[in-house]
Parts: C-alpha cells; structure tokens; sequence
C-alpha cells in the first residue's frame, strides 16, 4: 500500500561515517616519539558497507578465530596480545597481515584525515587549540564538502567510540559547536554525532582504528617503509585534479 507520506528510513542518508584516532590529544605530555594526533573520518555507502564490508570482516575472522566476537584492534595486533597471540608465528602473522591488508584495500571506503603535529603546534602557537578539536573541525568540514559532491541528502551519522563521560561529552560540545556555524560552510544540518560502546564490534570503526596510525607513522616517518599507509593513501578524498592535500589529508600545522 502507497502513502502519501514518505517513510521515516528515507530521512537518513546513504552514507555512515566510522572515526578513529591515534596518539592523545593533551599537550601536556607530547611522546617524543609520537608527537602527533591523528584523527579518521572513513566513510561507506551504507548498502555497500553492509553487503561487502561487514561479511568480509566477519569471513576473515571465522577464518582466523572460529568465531566473529573477536575485535580488530591495531595496538593489541601489532603487539601480538591476546587474542592475537599466535602472530608470534612468522608463518601465520604473514598469512594473517596479507588477507588483512586486502580486505582494507578492497573495502569501498573515503578517508578523510588530519595530523596534529603536537610538537610544532607549541612551538607556533602561545595558546593553541585542542589537537582534537583542530582535526575534527578540519574532518568535518571535508566530510561535508565530500556529501555536497556526492548530492548527498538526509541525515549522517557520525559514529564515534566512547572514550569516557567527561571526554564524550567535551566532544560533542565541539561538534555541536562546529556543526551549528562554526566552520567555513555555516551551518551543517543532517550530521549526527554517534556514541558506539567500547564493546561494540563495529566492522566500521574497526577499519578506521588500522588506518588512524599509519597515517600517524607516515608524517613522522615518510621514508619508512609502511604499507598500510600505501593502501589507505589510495582511499583519500581527492580534489577533481586528483590531489588529496587539504582535501581528504590535511597535516597541521
């Protein structure tokens, strides 16, 4: 039966958008080895993420695991923790790295990326911004040029990991903030702030969690051999003239 009003699913829009970050963003402490925030906007097709990406993660990891409660998590796998302790295995960690890396390079995502370099940002600035809120406000503002060219409509969600109450509710403040004007756009009505549980096993935000530091990496280290970042850098938002800078990548300052 046909109704004259439009059903309440089309209000959302086609796209969802999975943040991770790497490094912290206080300026307190900067790691001399890790002087950077990083900050991940990937972004899906919800028809594709839900009929390519979720069954690939979920096929790699019954075939890793026997079973898909497992969450991917960059730190805990490059440190080989618990549950991936068996990449201590040569044989098994190469097996387990190149299927990895095939299903991020296949997986139908745009990134969107900023680098806060921590260390320069004290050094130029007497007062400066939270890293955070600088990369968020520079995510957004791609993200939204990125839904403009792609004639995007309805609403997207932003999905985020919860950090804690008193972090997750500073950084919705920022993002209201942002959203409500203060950017370079004016105001971006349809964007959502979504909280996910740290329990959560979002294929999602899994991804955006292995790409956060090998963007990281590369800035500090662009000489380094890194082929994780050689699969994401693919991905980036680009520029009609094929340039990422500024448009989906963006170090600062």
């Amino acid at each position: 039966m046909k109704s004259g009003k439009s059903s309440p699913i089309m209000a959302f829009g086609e796209y969802i958008v999975y943040v991770d970050e790497s490094g912290d963003h206080s300026l307190e402490s900067i790691d001399p080895q890790y002087p950077v925030f990083v900050l991940s906007f990937c972004i899906f097709r919800k028809v594709s993420y839900a009929e390519r990406v979720v069954p690939e993660i979920q096929k790699f990891k019954f075939a890793h695991f026997g079973h898909d409660s497992v969450v991917l998590h960059e730190h805990a796998i490059r440190r080989q923790l618990q549950p991936f302790i068996f990449l201590k295995s040569e044989e098994k960690r190469a097996v387990f790295m190149q299927q990895l890396n095939a299903i991020v390079e296949a997986a139908p995502m745009t990134i969107i990326a900023a680098v806060i370099r921590k260390d320069a940002l004290v050094q130029r600035y007497s007062r400066p911004n939270n890293p955070y809120a600088i990369a968020l406000l520079f995510c957004i503002e791609r993200l939204f040029a990125f839904l403009r060219s792609a004639n995007a409509s309805g609403a997207t969600h932003i999905v985020v990991e919860c950090r804690g109450k008193k972090e997750d509710a500073a950084l919705e403040l920022e993002f209201r903030r942002i959203r409500d004007g203060a950017n370079r756009w004016g105001r971006l009505d349809g964007l959502e702030l979504v909280f996910a549980d740290k329990k959560s096993n979002l294929a999602g935000l899994q991804l955006a969690d292995l790409t956060a530091r090998p963007i990281g990496l590369h800035v500090l280290r662009p000489e380094q051999n890194n082929r994780a970042y050689q699969i994401i850098e693919k991905k980036f938002h680009r520029s009609p003239d094929g340039s990422a800078d500024g448009w989906g990548f963006k170090v600062f300052p």
